[in-house]
């Protein structure tokens, strides 16, 4: 038997119908799950949908990985490497740019647009251009306003043992005190 707003044979109030649409939105289930679950992931287009209509927002030039996620239809690989092109300081500027970037046809993209934010950020902005601490030379470290040169020697030494692969190895290996770490953190990709 399907479900009736109302009993057989009563007459609704007018807007009665409208009020319980209102409720019904406001507990749903995905609504429920996007306020309890930061990492929430939206499993169709019909969810992206829901989502943009209750506010949901990602914003392209700041999302992390686990942030891509969050969308349908997107790997793990896919949504690292946008992430680390906007570490790089690429900004996307549109739909095309993502779908470019993924070589995707745009269509493709075209259902996440409605939880999709492009917003600008300037050269200047409150996050530095982060150095890739297994790609940079010694005088590229050297010149970060929280290295040294002898630090920036130490660091070359130790990653002829082999790259580091996060920052609490590099931390671990060369024995960072937690507060130059802090500061280290943003200025450093790995």
């Amino acid at each position: 038997m399907a479900f009736s707003p109302q009993p057989p044979g009563r007459q609704q109030a007018p807007g009665l119908f409208g009020r319980w649409q209102q409720l019904a939105a406001a507990v749903h289930p995905l609504r429920t799950r996007l306020e309890q679950d930061p990492y929430c992931r939206l499993k169709t287009y019909q969810e992206v949908s829901l989502a943009a209509s209750w506010g949901f927002r990602l914003d392209v030039n700041r999302a992390s990985p686990d942030d891509w996620l969050r969308l349908p239809g997107l790997s793990i690989h896919q949504a690292r490497l946008l992430s680390q092109l906007t570490a790089t300081g690429m900004q996307f500027h549109c739909l095309e740019d993502i779908a470019a970037a993924l070589d995707w046809p745009t269509s493709r993209l075209t259902p996440l647009a409605p939880v999709l934010s492009f917003y600008y950020y300037g050269t200047t902005g409150e996050f530095p251009q982060k150095t890739d601490l297994n790609r940079a030379a010694v005088s590229e470290l050297a010149a970060l306003p929280v290295l040294t040169q002898a630090q920036a020697n130490a660091i070359a030494r130790e990653r002829q043992r082999g790259p580091f692969r996060d920052a609490a190895e590099f931390q671990a290996r060369l024995r960072v005190e937690p507060e130059l770490m802090e500061r280290l953190l943003h200025y450093l990709r790995f």
